[in-house]
């Protein structure tokens, strides 16, 4: 272990990379300050960028990237009570009241600070916790992995969106997109319809940029933005003279929230598919229940904003405990990272410590070096951000459309990349108008290869016999588990859909339509 300690810090610990985790830290609080845009989408977009990097570095300065976005989407929050990001909705709630008071800048200040304390305490359990889980993991057969992914993108479905069926259709899609390529048991072309360029498989990139960047664009499109040339107005900080901006009384009163948003979003974060918005929510209303003014929240209390943005940023390192102890990615930027691992040569799981150590200790290294470029990033660049947010869409939304074809194109190393990022566009579009899951479908995609893999191997080792899962009791309670997942939240939507139903009239004609109108 202090072999690789210290070549990870012969890696880490110079200029070059300190600067690169710095970058990747700003790129990401930038895109996470700008409405509509989101740390995903920054992460997918850079990806190209790190093939020349060494894989500690790359990944440093990716994961960089979605702290910075976690804590980035608080800024907009906070000033123009629009969120950056889903997961920063809660972080209006509080944040946009003592921006209206006057108080904009201590928001910012106390958004900040929770988010760094929040990131820091998560990391150092994801220190604690991934190699001795993997070590766990590294007793799991092949029966027992394929359960266990199975029960993965099953739970994932069932906790992604509204609808559990139109999830699990999403991660089934995914599953079949990462079929084509090279049968990995005859060695035989598979579902490439003649093209050479399919031989290695739909490229993770085209797939990425089309589905979550062009397709926002296409919505934004659609939404009507193109004749809007107004900036966005920051209201005023009227207090920045009168008292300080963040006292020791103010981080007194913040500190149990920002503990308490922590833990929850740790542990949300550790359970595949759950995600940020549902940590910021728990940790928010943990917060107010356990206040002595209640009443106070949703009116302009620190507790909130701090709760809400440990949570959120809590979930970041947290979601990588999975991912680095057993393979399994639980969120679409987690699933990103993982993509990433892989091109870089390195296999997320419990061998992952085994085959390549000095380069998972430098990923730690440089996880903490990113919390500490957070602070310094947000504060010195709060007032700078505050202005980057008021850039029109018709001169932001070019440049990413611009970036999306750049990314494509280097990494499947010609325009197929771009044409195939044009077609998941036009798909990624037609999922979020119809509300389909992009997790499962990302999620699914890269878990496609290990989950076809386990199978087989399980086939081959059982001789295709169910009996013989009684000696394997991990993987019968992963099984369980998902079929668990598929009864409770396909009950959970039948009911759902019983109610819809029953609240539209059906027994004749009527003179005035249903309120809410069409469905």
């Amino acid at each position: 272990m202090i072999e690789y300690m210290s070549i990870a810090a012969g890696e880490i610990l110079t200029p070059t990379v300190i600067g690169y985790i710095i970058l990747g830290v700003l790129i990401g609080y930038i895109v996470g300050a700008l409405p509509g845009m989101n740390r995903t989408t920054a992460i997918a977009l850079a990806i190209p960028f790190t093939f020349t990097m060494p894989p500690a570095a790359a990944l440093s300065f990716l994961i960089g990237i979605n702290k910075g976005g976690a804590a980035g989407a608080a800024v907009s929050a906070i000033l123009l009570n629009v969120p950056g990001e889903p997961s920063a909705v809660v972080t209006t709630y509080d944040g946009y009241p003592m921006t209206k008071q006057g108080k904009a800048q201590k928001a910012l200040v106390i958004a900040l600070v929770a988010s760094v304390v929040g990131d820091l305490l998560a990391t150092v359990v994801l220190i604690l916790l991934a190699q001795p889980v993997a070590r766990f993991a590294i007793g799991l057969g092949p029966i027992e992995l394929a359960s266990i992914l199975i029960f993965s993108i099953t739970f994932i479905a069932a906790v992604s969106g509204d609808s559990f069926y139109k999830a699990l259709i999403a991660g089934i899609l995914g599953l079949l997109l990462s079929a084509p390529g090279i049968d990995i048991e005859t060695g035989l072309p598979r579902m490439t319809f003649g093209l050479l360029e399919l031989y290695d498989g739909i490229p993770l990139l085209a797939v990425a940029i089309g589905t979550l960047a062009l397709s926002e664009i296409l919505v934004q499109i659609d939404e009507g933005w193109r004749g809007d040339h107004r900036y966005p107005q920051v209201a005023a900080d009227k207090a920045k003279d009168s008292e300080p901006v963040f006292g020791m009384k103010d981080a007194v009163q913040v500190a149990p929230s920002i503990l308490r948003g922590s833990l929850v979003g740790t542990l949300v974060g550790i359970l595949p598919g759950l995600g940020a918005t549902l940590a910021s929510f728990l940790a928010y209303t943990w917060v107010r229940q356990s206040s002595k003014t209640p009443e106070a929240f949703g009116k302009g209390a620190p507790e909130g904003v701090a709760a809400s943005e440990s949570a959120d940023n809590a979930t970041v390192p947290a979601a990588l405990i999975p991912v680095f102890a057993i393979g399994v990615p639980g969120s679409l930027s987690t699933a990103l990272l993982m993509g990433a691992f892989m091109m870089h040569g390195l296999t997320p799981g419990p061998f992952l410590f085994k085959e390549s150590g000095s380069v998972v200790f430098g990923i730690y290294l440089g996880m903490l070096l990113a919390s500490a470029a957070l602070l310094l990033v947000g504060l010195f660049g709060q007032r700078i951000f505050s202005m980057v947010i008021q850039i029109r869409k018709s001169v932001l939304l070019p440049v990413i459309v611009f970036l999306c074809i750049v990314g494509a194109y280097m990494e499947a190393g010609g325009m197929f990349g771009v044409y195939l990022m044009l077609v998941f566009g036009f798909v990624g579009y037609f999922m979020k108008k119809f509300d389909y899951s992009f997790v499962t479908f990302v999620v699914g995609y890269v878990l496609g290869p290990m989950a076809e893999l386990t199978i087989r191997q399980s086939l081959i080792i059982s001789d295709s016999n169910p009996a013989a899962l009684i000696d394997h009791p991990i993987a019968i309670l992963f099984l369980l588990l998902a079929v668990f997942s598929i009864w409770r939240f396909a009950i959970a939507g039948a009911r759902s859909m019983q109610i819809d139903r029953a609240a539209t009239p059906t027994d004749g004609p009527s003179d005035t339509p249903p309120e809410g109108g069409d469905r």
